[in-house]
């Protein structure tokens, strides 16, 4: 469907994490550590949610990242201009209103991102077995966007995959 796509090296904006999460030296790791750190206050900063947004953000053209939930569970939530699944124990869902289940078996050990600014599409993929998991159409993106990790449990350690292409 969409042929061969080059794989953005996504990083962590540490300007963006939240006080509890602990964001490893190469900016592609992330743990919520349960613990409030000594940071420096600014408004980029996520104060109630354990979240980080990627350093790299996009105006136009296409685009694919991967994450990886090393332990635990993905957990991704909707707020206004949020296009994301989420894993719950074994449900995979959309966050729509309302939610909805998507049926996959297995889990995604690997989720895949890809936005194509112009057409107003987000997509998620297992990236594990290249197959479609849901696509957000009929937006009219206007202004930047950037990748967005919510982790929520301890034990997980959610890794951003960098890499050359991936064909899908």
């Amino acid at each position: 469907m969409f042929g061969i796509i080059k794989r953005e090296s996504v990083t962590l904006d540490l300007e963006t994490a939240c006080w509890k999460l602990e964001v490893s030296e190469d900016r592609k790791n992330v743990r919520w550590t349960g613990t409030q750190r000594s940071l420096s206050d600014n408004v980029k900063r996520f104060t109630v949610w354990p979240c980080v947004l990627g350093s790299e953000g996009f105006t136009s053209g296409r685009h694919y990242w991967e994450s990886l939930a090393r332990e635990g569970e993905i957990s991704l939530r909707q707020v206004t201009g949020l296009w994301s699944v989420e894993q719950d124990g074994d449900e995979f869902r959309v966050n729509s209103l309302p939610k909805s289940r998507l049926l996959t078996d297995p889990i995604p050990e690997r989720l895949g991102v890809y936005l194509s600014y112009e057409a107003g599409t987000v997509s998620f993929y297992s990236a594990d077995t290249k197959s479609h998991l849901h696509t957000f159409s009929g937006n009219k993106f206007t202004g930047k966007l950037y990748p967005f990790f919510w982790t929520w449990d301890e034990n997980q350690c959610l890794r951003i995959c960098s890499g050359s292409t991936l064909d899908l």
